[in-house]
């Protein structure tokens, strides 16, 4: 841990724009600034991955590191800046992690299956209310790696089961998935990621406030997928 003074910091910067003002005045001193992820600075794509004060994101619920202002804290406050920790997420340097573990678990889920021809207008394909709202509720993750971060088994159930979700409950991701669940759960295991034993600090943490119902959903179509593979694999060998 290294201890650095900001000064002349103004309650209206976000998180990253104070740690913007604190590289440069090292980068005035010669000194090597402090490497840390962002883009999008709008809370949309999870870059500004960090741990403060011991809280994934910072004391604000609901709120991504960038959205944080310095308002929220005391003048004269010790403020902890930390990476992610957790096995599946390997440290670059200094406050970067390297997350490509989520990218693969979105890749093993593959496709969907599209039909040829004219789209069908998207009106005719009626959806309940409910159905929709659920679905995007899930569709808001924004792959930050908070919910990893928070839990004490460092499991990535939240976010798998957030994309696994938004598909399912549509329905143009209804033909692969069953299949698509075992392909994502395998790989979030091969990964390295902890078993979800249901602490809900993931839920606590996420800055878009998903619910851990997206994991019982995800554990659902996951032993529905593991039956139905159990069943066919029996009649093959009959």
């Amino acid at each position: 841990m290294v201890e650095y003074e900001a000064r002349d910091i103004s309650p209206e910067m976000s998180f990253l724009e104070m740690l913007d003002v604190v590289n440069e005045r090292l980068m005035e001193r010669g000194e090597v600034p402090v490497a840390f992820d962002h883009d999008c600075r709008e809370g949309i794509c999870g870059s500004c991955s960090l741990m403060i004060n011991g809280v994934a994101h910072g004391p604000q619920r609901g709120t991504a590191t960038c959205q944080l202002h310095m308002r929220t804290f005391k003048d004269g406050d010790t403020i902890t800046v930390e990476p992610w920790r957790a096995r599946a997420f390997p440290i670059v340097k200094d406050l970067v992690v390297d997350r490509s573990a989520f990218d693969r678990i979105i890749a093993a889920g593959g496709y969907i299956s599209s039909a040829t021809g004219g789209a069908q207008d998207a009106n005719q394909i009626l959806i309940p209310k409910e159905t929709v709202d659920t679905a995007m509720d899930a569709a808001q993750c924004i792959g930050c790696g908070a919910c990893v971060a928070a839990c004490p088994n460092g499991s990535a159930s939240l976010f798998t089961a957030s994309k696994l979700s938004h598909l399912g409950l549509l329905p143009q991701g209804q033909p692969e998935r069953y299949r698509r669940a075992l392909r994502m759960v395998a790989r979030m295991d091969i990964e390295h990621f902890g078993g979800c034993t249901l602490y809900a600090e993931c839920q606590e943490a996420c800055p878009k406030e998903i619910s851990i119902d997206t994991i019982t959903r995800m554990n659902r179509d996951f032993l529905r997928a593991g039956l139905s593979a159990g069943r066919a694999a029996v009649a093959g060998s009959d």
